[in-house]
């Protein structure tokens, strides 16, 4: 999964609360970051785990980048004040979670999130 946080703390957090539970973790201070990860990385990467407020490019964009760039990505967005900022239309084919979160609700969010089936939307088709 890629991880895309600004704040060290929240970012150091779920990387060690995900990779002890076994997820492969890349992570970005930055929406920039982010999309130069995704774009150097190989393989194939199932969730986009990003802050919803974040200098530059937001979460919501850079869901929308990413998307674009692999379809099929899942998408878990987190904020401790998303819904300021969060449309309706962002949470499309995406989960929220709050901030501040456990350790154990953000694996939860994670595991619900994979486990949500992709939408037959225009991208996945054909």
């Amino acid at each position: 999964m890629l991880l895309a946080e600004d704040e060290e703390g929240v970012r150091q957090l779920a990387i060690e609360s995900l990779e002890r539970r076994g997820y492969r973790v890349l992570a970005a201070a930055s929406g920039e970051e982010a999309l130069k990860l995704s774009s150097a990385y190989e393989g194939t990467i199932h969730l986009l785990l990003t802050d919803v407020v974040m200098p530059g490019i937001k979460g919501p964009e850079l869901a929308d980048r990413m998307r674009a760039m692999r379809p099929g990505i899942r998408v878990l967005l987190m904020s401790g004040y998303a819904a300021d900022v969060v449309t309706p239309g962002d949470l499309t084919n995406a989960v929220r979670l709050s901030k501040p979160f456990a350790p154990s609700a953000l694996v939860t969010a994670v595991r619900a999130s994979l486990d949500v089936p992709l939408s037959s939307s225009p991208a996945s088709q054909g």
